[in-house]
Parts: C-alpha cells; structure tokens; sequence
C-alpha cells in the first residue's frame, strides 16, 4: 500500500473521530434536555484534531494547519479545566 493511500486512510478516520463528537454532544444533549457537552467530545475533539493536523501537515496545507494548530489549543484547554474542577471538587470533599 502507498503513503498516499495509507495518509487518504489517516484523514479520513481522523474525520470520522472528529465528526462523531458531535453525534456524542447532541446524544447527551437530548438526554438531558438541554444542551450539555460531555467531556467525550473534547476528548474526541483532541484526538480526530490531532490526527487532522498530523494529515494536514502530510499534505502541507498550511490553513488546514493553523487551524487544526489553532484547535487542539482550545480543546487541550477545555480538558485541562475540566481536570482542574474536578480536581477541587474532590479535595473540597475530602476537607
């Protein structure tokens, strides 16, 4: 198999990650009745971006790049704020 086909794979299964973290918010979203996003979708969010940007840099797209680039620093972001509150609330709990 060629690096174009196997790169043509990467892409579109970091598509498919990227797109199914809005099927798992809109999931949870009616689950709940009201609009809920779950840590599932940063989650998705960072690992279908970072195969994107991986793919986007294969192909030397720079927009793709700086976007991919520009995202994964907010959905990393979301993650690490998440962990933080959780974090607090369980020593909150403990003391």
């Amino acid at each position: 198999m060629s690096p174009e086909k196997i790169w043509l794979g990467v892409g579109f299964s970091a598509q498919a990650l990227f797109s199914a973290r809005f099927f798992v918010q809109w999931i949870a979203s009616e689950r709940a009745g009201r609009s809920v996003v779950p840590v599932a979708f940063w989650v998705l969010s960072v690992f279908g971006g970072t195969l994107l940007l991986a793919y986007a840099l294969w192909r030397r797209d720079p927009v793709f790049i700086v976007g991919q680039g520009a995202g994964l620093i907010i959905y990393s972001r979301n993650l690490y704020l998440i962990y933080r509150e959780k974090r607090a609330l369980r020593e909150a709990d403990r003391g």
